[in-house]
């Protein structure tokens, strides 16, 4: 199957599987995840299929008899399938008759994989109930269809995926009270940038595991190593719901790792400061009421330059309790990459304090500016920070910064994303600073535009290489328009005289709402 192919059986199945949730009574967060549920159980029968003649190839003859024994569950771990009970193969609910229950035989079906996969054990969806039954009889025959039946190597963890973006664009996560889903450009931008390709993998904040899967397809093109015997990946996540999506999105991509529910200010689980090669994350930006009296957070080790407290002892905000992780849970030449509030790059007080020993340390290569409507249920801009403990002398006392805002594809009025040539393009400029080939296509327009001698150099208005004296002039600010200067760029697209008359609008609301709370004020009588 193509790429083209996958993409076209992406679409359709989303498209059918969207449609039958629209003539619902269903929210999108109440049909995601049994959707997804599907999704693994007819992963799991293809999976199973494939692997079967292996098995039996492989499986031994015993010299008294001369027969081959039966195949056990662990025959089938090897190669990476689950041994299949009989009721819960998707045929086996594709071809259950209308008499019989579709609900419970899916419930079922579901408990008795938990059953052969200990690590999916209080997973999977069982509320299959409350979806009517016409509906879900009509959702089993989509991923019956003969494309998905026949569908091999990594299409399903590629649905998958594109199915978690799209709820992701309908704003599940949001119903839900937060994000589960980081949009594919950050997601490559980190990968690309920090070459994840051996070792252990951690993100404290991990959703539905994303940096893990975008690595193991990092992995899978770049070197000759299977994704488990390259990498180890833990994780932590928060939610509940989020963390079964990771532990399924792990299990449908063959990635082995240990992913735990739990606070990441209040607990440490996977033990791993200073132990990381590779740390990746898209944490909640500006989270606030955390608990700084809390014992394990006045003990952490995690913070070596302190919480960021205000003059009250209280924590404004996350922010730099995560960055203060990141960088320590790095062993001697690790690297991370993860996205940030745009306000943590020029955040003053306890946090400035904290950010002058981040810089003093030499370890921040490079900070990133991203322009607004790259995630789906937020406008925001935001910043995306590397470190690297393993920088080259030279490159010890400079950071490379990069301001991106302007660097983007339009894919809707509200979402925008990196072509593939401004992606590479990217990742060229972060070679070029650690005196690595560029790797960036002759053919790449955007490359081209910036450095039409394909060659880096600082240009203005998009990326400069700094050094630790202008970062001590700008007040240790890791702002990259602070030094990148100002390439102006009018939007041709954007409608500024409607834009402008809606201010004007709501300038004058505005200005007629405080008059009348100054007449208000001025008529009571003390």
């Amino acid at each position: 199957m193509t790429q083209e192919d996958i993409k076209k059986l992406e679409k359709e199945l989303w498209e059918a599987a969207d449609d039958l949730r629209a003539n619902s009574k269903l929210t999108a967060a109440e049909y995601k995840d049994p959707l997804l549920g599907l999704v693994l159980l007819r992963f799991a029968q293809n999976r199973y299929e494939d692997a079967k003649e292996k098995v039996h190839e492989d499986l031994p003859v015993n010299p008294r008899t001369g027969q081959k024994r039966e195949a056990t569950k662990d025959d089938y771990t090897a190669a990476g399938a689950i041994l299949l009970p009989e009721k819960a193969k998707y045929d086996y609910l594709a071809d259950l008759p209308e008499s019989e229950d579709i609900a419970e035989a899916i419930n079922n079906a579901m408990k008795l994989v938990e059953g052969e996969y200990p690590d999916l054990a209080g997973i999977l969806p069982k509320s299959y109930q409350e979806f009517d039954p016409k509906l879900l009889r009509d959702l089993v025959r989509v991923f019956n269809k003969d494309a998905v039946k026949n569908a091999k190597g990594d299409v399903f963890g590629r649905i998958y995926e594109y199915f978690l973006m799209k709820f992701s664009m309908q704003g599940a996560g949001a119903q839900e009270g937060g994000e589960f889903f980081t949009p594919p450009s950050l997601v490559n931008l980190i990968v690309n940038f920090i070459q994840p390709n051996h070792g252990i993998i951690h993100d404290p904040a991990c959703g539905s595991g994303g940096m893990f899967v975008q690595t193991a397809h990092f992995i899978q093109d770049h070197e000759r190593k299977s994704v488990n015997e390259s990498i180890t990946v833990y994780g932590t996540e928060l939610k509940s719901n989020n963390t079964k999506l990771a532990k399924m999105n792990l299990a449908i991509h063959g990635i082995e790792g240990k992913v735990i529910e739990s606070n990441s200010f209040y607990s440490d689980p996977h033990d791993l400061i200073g132990k990381c090669d590779f740390v990746m994350a898209n944490p909640p930006f500006n989270v606030d009421k955390i608990d700084a009296k809390n014992k394990f957070l006045t003990q952490d080790g995690r913070l070596p330059f302190g919480a960021p407290l205000t003059g009250k002892g209280t924590i404004s905000n996350g922010n730099y309790l995560w960055i203060q992780y990141f960088h320590s849970y790095l062993n001697e030449n690790g690297r991370a990459g993860f996205v940030m509030a745009s306000s943590a790059t020029d955040a003053g007080h306890a946090e400035k304090l904290i950010r002058k020993k981040l810089i003093e340390t030499g370890d921040v290569e490079c900070i990133v500016s991203i322009g607004n409507n790259f995630f789906y249920t937020r406008s925001l801009p935001c910043h995306v920070w590397f470190f690297n403990k393993g920088k080259k002398k030279e490159n010890k006392d400079r950071i490379l910064m990069i301001d991106a805002k302007n660097t983007f594809r339009k894919v809707s009025t509200t979402i925008n994303d990196f072509s593939e040539d401004q992606l590479e393009g990217l990742t060229a400029l972060i070679n070029a600073f650690r005196g690595e080939d560029l790797e960036v296509s002759r053919d790449n327009k955007w490359f081209k535009e910036y450095f039409p001698e394909g060659n880096y150099k600082d240009v203005e208005g998009l990326c400069k290489v700094v050094d630790l004296d202008e970062i001590q002039e700008q007040h240790y600010s890791l702002t990259p328009g602070r030094y990148v200067g100002v390439n102006i760029e009018v939007d041709m697209d954007f409608d500024y005289h409607s834009r402008l008359a809606e201010i004007q609008k709501e300038l004058t609301m505005l200005n007629e709402e405080a008059n009348s709370l100054m007449s208000h004020i001025q008529s009571i009588k003390l």
